[in-house]
């Protein structure tokens, strides 16, 4: 978890379990929303351009072990390649410090009103190469 150069935390709630006892594989893809949220939305580091937002393209999710409630979650988020107007994203998300999924993201930074890829500021840019894993 430490290789991650952001954490972020959410709370598993009883609501999110299934028949099984275990939260839902659908609510795994919540948890990394919440990362990505708390990364691209920061109100204290804001990354989009103005009249321009980010939207996911794409979500790859691998699992490796359940989740219990009650409890919370951590959600590591790294970079690992930056594009002209997208960025790449390696997740975990840990329970009691067990990796129990692993995802990549792609999210691209859009225009509000064209809907079309707009490129990613210098802003945005130098925020998030600080977000690399220490070996990329």
């Amino acid at each position: 978890m430490n290789q991650y150069p952001r954490t972020s935390t959410d709370k598993v709630r009883y609501a999110d379990t299934d028949r099984q006892g275990h939260v839902n594989n659908a609510v795994f893809a919540t948890f990394l929303e919440t990362a990505r949220v708390e990364t691209f939305y920061d109100p204290a580091r804001p990354l989009a351009d103005p009249s321009a937002e980010f939207v996911i393209a794409a979500l790859h999710l691998n699992y490796h072990g359940e989740i219990r409630w009650p409890g919370s979650v951590t959600i590591g988020t790294a970079v690992e390649k930056i594009g002209t107007s997208s960025v790449t994203l390696a997740q975990a998300i840990f329970q009691d410090d067990r990796r129990v999924a692993e995802a990549e993201a792609i999210v691209v930074h859009i225009d509000t009103m064209t809907r079309k890829p707009r490129p990613l500021g210098e802003t945005a840019r130098s925020a998030l190469d600080a977000l690399r894993f220490a070996d990329t």
